[in-house]
């Protein structure tokens, strides 16, 4: 029989995964279109690889095993999986059509939605992507400003100018790497040691698991405003979900332009950017940002409802509280083993388990550990907490006892200094994704004489 969401005997059977993995070999490049949903993020030979359905917070292998769900499709689903108002929407749509050759009406409603619920919108223009709207963001804020340069801080997409950034540059050609730089977060003298005269944008996740700390987010703004420099908002995890407005509403913040996806459509793809009227214009005649899928609407029908439900239900309010419990009873079991290399961290709605190096063991080698035992008892654990609406009580409960008999686990293994020993598969792999500690690249021009503390 498969495995349920319980204290399972023994480690789930994935022989079905085994066989599509075979058969993608060679076939599917990486084995996956998502690379944190690849086989590569999880324990081989014990970890399921493909899944089959999902309802709530739940989903099912190939196999029939069923777990609970902390990746959440990695970050859209704000609400849960077959959503039963954001399903009857796209139902609704699809009998009347899903892309058409004319400009649709939700494109108007979604837009004027957009503009009650997140601060400082006054346009509004979708894709597909988080990666297609930023890198429009970028696009218009070099056309603009007239200028070239690009800051960046956290991880915006496959586009040339942020990999550009990372060890997955290859194919970008060196003109355009040499136009890209990096920042570290809560550090607001990287900014003013990157920026120069020739800095179109700055762009930033406003916060990954960091909090912002002695106002970096109000300090960055000045910096811009004296820089003449745009201000861009990554918001594909803050937004809809640590707030209903993302981290302006949050942090009290004003961004000139931002970028959303993941939370805001319940799994259905869409991208938007938006925004300052007098630079979103520039899409009208000077830049070209069109797509043949832009206005598609069974996204834009699954938007409306999704945003609709998250201020009805007051949806963010819901997974801090449900994260919370995750959080602190996460910490709990670890500080009464006395585990002091493993902690949770991060806003409420998002939060991640971190392993720190001790007596040279491997944090790529415990977060496997844990993942595997995780699995084992019916939690598909990623080291996240991607919170969504369908998380209940007893789930919560059921992953804090799974806590509970993990964690003395890694505490054994650990102090025997054989984590490695335990692993039933292979480790997870490291990604590029880096959130800290940028290759800070100073301005090579005349340095800016700025200041920021006179008002913050």
């Amino acid at each position: 029989m498969p495995n349920k969401v319980a204290f399972n005997e023994t480690y789930p059977t994935i022989a079905e995964s085994q066989k599509l993995y075979a058969r993608a070999t060679g076939l599917i490049p990486a084995y996956t279109q998502t690379l944190a949903k690849g086989p590569g993020q999880y324990v081989r030979g014990v970890a399921p690889i493909y899944l089959q359905r999902g309802k709530g917070a739940h989903v099912w292998d190939v196999d029939g095993n069923e777990y609970i769900d902390y990746q959440m499709a990695i970050g859209p689903l704000s609400l849960g999986y077959c959503y039963e108002k954001v399903d009857d929407a796209i139902r609704a749509q699809l009998s009347d059509g899903i892309t058409f050759s004319l400009v649709h009406p939700l494109e108007v409603e979604v837009a004027e939605l957009i503009r009650e619920v997140v601060p400082n919108v006054e346009m509004v223009r979708y894709s597909k992507t988080g990666c297609d709207v930023t890198s429009a963001a970028v696009r218009l804020a070099r056309a603009y400003t007239g200028r070239e340069k690009i800051l960046c801080c956290g991880y915006h997409g496959w586009h040339d100018w942020y990999i550009a950034v990372t060890d997955r540059n290859k194919g970008i050609p060196k003109a355009v790497q040499d136009l890209s730089y990096t920042f570290n977060y809560n550090d607001i003298q990287s900014v003013i040691d990157g920026i120069d005269e020739n800095t179109a944008c700055v762009i930033l996740e406003p916060m990954v698991f960091e909090f912002p700390k002695d106002n970096f987010l109000q300090k960055l703004r000045e910096v811009c405003d004296q820089n003449g420099t745009l201000l861009i908002f990554d918001e594909m995890w803050t937004g809809f979900r640590f707030a209903l407005g993302g981290a302006q509403e949050l942090f009290d913040v004003r961004a000139d332009l931002m970028c959303f996806s993941k939370a805001v459509a319940n799994g259905m793809p869409i991208g938007i950017l938006c925004g300052r009227a007098d630079v979103m214009r520039l899409c009208e005649k000077d830049i070209f940002f069109f797509t043949t899928f832009g206005g598609e609407a069974l996204s834009l029908a699954a938007a409306k409802a999704t945003i609709l439900e998250l201020r009805e239900k007051n949806v963010p309010a819901y997974l801090a509280a449900q994260g919370k419990k995750l959080r602190e009873g996460y910490n709990q079991i670890a500080q009464e083993l006395g585990m002091d290399y493993t902690a949770c961290i991060g806003h409420d709605a998002r939060t991640i388990v971190t392993f720190a190096s001790k007596d040279g063991s491997n944090p790529l080698e415990m977060k496997s550990l844990v993942q595997q035992e995780m699995i084992k008892r019916g939690v598909l654990w990623g080291g996240f907490h991607n919170m969504s609406f369908s998380h209940t009580d007893a789930d919560i409960e059921h992953t804090l006892a799974a806590y509970r008999e993990v964690l003395p686990i890694l505490k054994k293994a650990m102090d025997e200094k054989n984590v490695k020993g335990y692993l039933k598969g292979e480790c997870v792999e490291p990604v590029f994704r880096k959130t800290s500690n940028f290759d800070t690249k100073p301005a090579k021009k005349k340095k800016l004489e700025l200041s920021f503390e006179a008002k913050v």
